[in-house]
C-alpha cells in the first residue's frame, strides 16, 4: 500500500490552518508577520538607552499539563507558559519584548490547540509583549494521540545600569517584601498531583489556576529605585530561588506567616507532606520575593498600596 505523510500520522494542512488561526486572532499582542521563517519586534524599546542588554529565557509548564488534560480544559495553560518566561525576565528589571511558543503533540486537535494559543495571547497581552512566532510539531511516533507538550522562549531588554540584582548594595537587615502567588503556579506538580484524590474536583480546579504575571507590577515597583533584587519563586521553592539573587554570606530569614492559598493545605493534608518538604518544593503563596533597604520598605509598601499592588513583609536578610 502506498504511504503518504497523512497516513504516517502528520496532517500538514491542519498545521497550516493552525498557523492561519493564530494570525487571525484579533489582538495587539500577535505579530501580523507570523507565518514566515522568523519574527521580529521594533527596537524602539532600546531608544534612549545608553547600554541596552538583550536578555532571554526559556521554560515550560511541566506536568501541570496533566491537570489540564484531566479536567479537559486548555484555555489557561498558555497563560502559564508565558508567565513562567516573562516573570523570569521581569525580576531582572527587564522588559519582555518577544515571545515564541513550541507546541509538540501526537496529533493536531484544533479545539485544544486553539484554546492553548488563546491563553498564550492573553498572557502576552498581560505582559505587554508580542507573540512573534512559534512551532507546532505533530509527532505521532513520539507522543500519544492526546498528548501535548509546551515550551516557551522570551527575549527582553534592560538598561545595564538598571539590571537586577544589585548585589553590592545589599546588606544585613535589608527587608524582604513579597508579592502573592495565585496558587501553585507551574512547579511541583509531580508531587501535588499525587496528593489529591481523584474525586476532589475542587482541588483539581485550584491546581489549574494560572500563574500570575508580574511584569507590570514589578516594573512599577522597580521604577521607585527601592528594589535591590527580586526572585521569581518557581521550582526549588522560596529558599532555593531566593538565594540566587542575594550575595554569598547573606540569606533570607523568613517569617512564613503570610496567608497561604487553600490549595497548599489540601496538598499537604492529602499527601501528609512534611512542612519542610512543602517549603522546599512549593511557593506557598509567594510569587515574587524582593529585597529592599530597611529604610525604604515602608515607602515601597505605601507606593504599592497606592498603585493597587498587594505586597507584604516576609522577612529580612541575615548573615548565614
Amino acid at each position: 500500500m502506498a504511504l503518504d505523510y497523512r497516513a504516517a500520522g502528520v496532517d500538514m494542512e491542519k498545521g497550516d490552518e493552525f498557523a492561519d488561526f493564530i494570525k487571525g486572532i484579533a489582538s495587539g499582542a500577535v505579530d501580523r508577520g507570523i507565518g514566515g521563517f522568523a519574527g521580529g519586534v521594533p527596537l524602539s524599546a532600546m531608544l534612549g538607552m545608553k547600554e541596552p542588554v538583550l536578555m532571554t529565557t526559556t521554560d515550560g509548564v511541566g506536568t501541570k499539563l496533566l491537570v489540564a488534560k484531566r479536567l479537559g480544559r486548555w484555555d489557561t495553560i498558555g497563560i502559564d507558559l508565558v508567565a513562567m518566561n516573562v516573570n523570569d525576565l521581569a525580576v531582572c528589571g527587564c522588559k519582555p519584548l518577544s515571545f515564541l511558543d513550541y507546541i509538540a503533540c501526537g496529533r493536531i486537535d484544533e479545539a485544544k490547540l486553539h484554546d492553548v494559543i488563546r491563553g498564550v495571547v492573553r498572557g502576552c497581552e498581560q505582559a505587554d509583549c508580542l507573540l512573534t512566532g512559534g512551532e507546532t510539531a505533530e509527532m505521532p511516533d513520539v507522543y500519544g494521540p492526546d498528548d501535548i507538550d509546551l515550551a516557551g522562549f522570551c527575549a527582553g531588554v534592560v538598561e545595564r545600569g538598571n539590571a537586577l540584582p544589585r548585589l553590592a548594595d545589599m546588606a544585613e537587615g535589608d527587608q524582604i517584601i513579597g508579592l502573592p502567588s495565585s496558587g501553585v503556579h507551574s512547579n511541583g506538580y509531580s508531587l501535588a498531583r499525587k496528593c489529591v484524590s481523584e474525586g476532589d474536583d475542587k482541588t483539581w480546579e485550584l491546581l489549574l489556576e494560572p500563574t500570575r504575571i508580574y511584569v507590570r507590577e514589578l516594573a512599577e515597583l522597580i521604577s521607585t529605585g527601592a528594589v535591590l533584587g527580586a526572585a521569581h519563586i518557581t521550582g526549588s521553592g522560596l529558599v532555593g530561588n531566593f538565594e540566587r539573587v542575594v550575595p554569598k554570606g547573606l540569606v533570607g530569614d523568613f517569617s512564613w506567616s503570610w496567608p497561604r492559598p487553600p490549595v497548599f493545605d489540601a496538598i499537604q493534608r492529602g499527601g501528609q507532606v512534611p512542612e519542610d518538604e512543602m517549603r522546599r518544593v512549593f511557593n506557598l503563596g509567594v510569587g515574587v520575593a524582593m529585597v529592599v533597604r530597611a529604610k525604604d520598605a515602608d515607602q515601597l509598601l505605601h507606593h504599592a498600596a497606592d498603585k493597587g499592588i498587594e505586597a507584604f513583609r516576609m522577612g529580612r536578610l541575615v548573615r548565614g
